[in-house]
């Protein structure tokens, strides 16, 4: 059922095969329909995220360069499939998507919804999904650091950093987090993070261990170059979470920390979890995570918002780690706002 007359066709951010930003077109491709259990969701804006980057390139785990990217998107429901209900209709949402957010509609599973927290935009919902799942199916859904524990982020000016000291800071646990500049120090340390250390010119074990501060637990995007840092800072029966390897993913393991100081390491993506877990992960963040952006505890970090047509520039953006949290890319003003930034 449509609440408003469709069109035929879309456009659609589309790669030509793998490889650099250069390979990103975009293209007019017919409308999706939604399937029982689907809602049809016209696009807003959508998340622009790192594995987007390694999409394209062809170095994603099991995902082929030139299927659809974009994983997160926020808009407006204009049509539904069997099984879902009519009062959807209308309503602004951001959704978690297996891909296809670089379009003007896409077909999502209902139940991989969210309404757009109050007192956000429609435009700054679109980079709140894919980070805010990953920051609390990591850190609070099983295992939940203690206030007052300490947590280190690396990467902490990125999508996920910048969700990840907020959210933790917000609940009462103490921050730590590494950056590669003196601009997004400041720009984190106004988020919640008590200690920022600049990996560009110290190291974050040195500094850590100097300090006497021993996380609780780690949130790691690098992987191999800091493995060994990680364990070697970690609190007795700490946490190594281990969610992308900008470094490499291989590097030796030395067992003894473990051993000694009853770490667990883990290491998880949310693209591939199956549907029921990602229901759940939902349900939480809007129980747990949106009246946190409803108070105005943690708040939206989008930098930059640019056209659909121009996700070249996106991902230059984030190769080259020129941004402080969000990148979006915009397929559609939202219908109360004359223009999103």
């Amino acid at each position: 059922m449509s609440a408003t007359s469709l069109p035929d066709t879309m456009r659609v951010v589309v790669a030509a095969g793998a490889g650099g930003p250069e390979v990103l077109t975009t293209t007019q491709r017919a409308l999706p329909r939604p399937d029982e259990g689907e809602a049809l969701v016209r696009v807003i804006a959508a998340g622009v995220n790192r594995a987007d980057l390694m999409q394209r390139a062809g170095s994603y785990p099991g995902t082929a360069a030139v299927a659809d990217l974009g994983l997160e998107a926020s808009g407006v429901v204009v049509a539904v499939g069997a099984g879902v209900a009519d009062d959807l209709l209308g309503r602004e949402v951001c959704a978690l998507l297996p891909g296809g957010g670089y379009a003007e509609y896409v077909a999502v599973r209902a139940a991989h919804l969210a309404p757009v927290p109050a007192g956000v935009s429609a435009v700054d919902a679109a980079g709140l999904m894919e980070a805010a799942a990953t920051v609390w199916s990591n850190l609070y859904m099983h295992h939940k650091p203690e206030p007052g524990s300490w947590l280190l982020v690396h990467g902490g000016a990125s999508g996920i950093g910048t969700t990840a000291v907020q959210i933790a800071s917000a609940l009462g646990v103490r921050v730590a987090t590494t950056v590669g500049s003196p601009d997004k120090a400041g720009f984190v340390e106004a988020l919640g993070a008590e200690l920022v250390i600049d990996h560009r010119r110290q190291d974050f074990a040195e500094v850590l261990l100097a300090r006497s501060i021993r996380p609780a637990v780690v949130l790691d995007i690098v992987g191999a170059a800091y493995l060994e840092r990680n364990l070697r800072v970690l609190d007795r029966g700490g946490r190594l979470v281990v969610i992308g390897h900008q470094s490499g993913a291989t590097a030796p393991m030395d067992l003894e920390p473990l051993l000694k100081n009853n770490l667990t390491v883990t290491g998880s993506g949310l693209r591939m979890r199956p549907d029921h877990e990602k229901d759940q992960i939902i349900a939480d963040l809007v129980r747990h995570v949106w009246p946190l952006y409803e108070s105005r505890a943690i708040v939206p970090t989008t930098h930059a918002v640019l056209p659909l047509e121009r996700a070249s520039e996106a991902h230059v953006l984030l190769e080259q780690s020129r941004h402080r949290g969000k990148v979006l890319l915009l397929a559609d003003l939202p219908p109360t706002t004359e223009s999103p930034r």
